[in-house]
């Protein structure tokens, strides 16, 4: 009954394991017969034992198409077996045909379509042929990368202005957590998956550098991050360089319990003894 296969998608960074389950999505033949056709939809129109009939179309602009015989007409909104009745309505009020067998099928399905960027897997437009909630797009783009954070970002056009809404992809999951969190996406809505937030670490640590800051992580946690001091290091007196809101550098005494921020700048000091 379901078209959603349940798949698990983990990300490993920092000697941290995140999984975020996503629910993958099979691949379904696109089909009009439920569809809201719109603007740069491709269809395809015949017409039972008049081959001269056949036609190849896109629907324009306006939502319009144009076919022999008949005048252009709306099918924005309209699935292909509605066009069917209206092309077999119309053959026969022009007398063109009696009782006609008209076939619509859709080759492109164009109109709804939502963009997944960022840090995934396989970004792009992707087309809405079914219901797909945020999971589900991102599912389809092939999960979330290596170096994407566990937070994204959803925009799209509501009333004429633009809204951005802030999604939790790990509490979205988590026990207890209502469905509702897992937004339904609409045609032309953008998924942005940002970058995973860093740290950095230098002086006497194992591996110093960039390092992925995880969620409320400590200046212990992140010595581990960096493989834990070498022979001379020394977790007395250790610093932390962090960036102001007015753009300024500060530089803070901390203690391993301390809550590391994005961009922090830790110093681990040599041992004098």
């Amino acid at each position: 009954m379901s078209r959603f296969l349940v798949s698990a998608r983990c990300l490993l960074a920092a000697g941290l394991a995140m999984c975020l389950a996503l629910p993958a999505l099979a691949q379904p033949a696109v089909s009009g017969k439920t569809l809201a056709l719109g603007a740069g939809d491709q269809l395809r129109i015949s017409v039972f034992q008049n081959p001269e009939l056949t036609l190849d179309t896109r629907v324009d602009g306006d939502g319009r198409i144009t076919f022999p015989f008949l005048n252009a007409f709306d099918v924005a909104g309209k699935t292909t077996a509605q066009v069917e009745q209206l092309i077999a309505r119309g053959l026969e009020q022009k007398d063109v045909l009696k009782k006609p067998q008209v076939s619509v099928s859709l080759l492109q399905y164009r109109s709804q379509q939502v963009a997944v960027l960022g840090y995934v897997n396989r970004p792009g437009q992707y087309v809405l042929d079914m219901t797909y909630t945020v999971s589900g797009a991102l599912a389809q783009a092939g999960g979330v990368g290596a170096g994407g954070a566990d937070g994204a970002i959803l925009s799209r056009y509501e009333n004429g202005e633009s809204k951005n809404i802030e999604i939790d992809l790990v509490n979205m999951f988590r026990p207890g957590a209502s469905r509702t969190a897992d937004i339904v996406v609409q045609p032309g809505d953008v998924l942005y998956v940002h970058r995973a937030p860093s740290f950095y670490i230098y002086g006497e640590v194992q591996r110093p550098g960039m390092q992925r800051l995880e969620r409320d992580m400590t200046v212990m946690q992140a010595l581990s991050s960096g493989g834990g001091l070498t022979q001379r290091g020394t977790e007395k007196n250790l610093r932390i360089t962090r960036r102001a809101e007015d753009g300024s550098l500060r530089t803070l005494d901390v203690k391993l319990d301390t809550q590391l921020q994005a961009d922090d700048v830790i110093y681990v000091r040599e041992s004098l003894f």
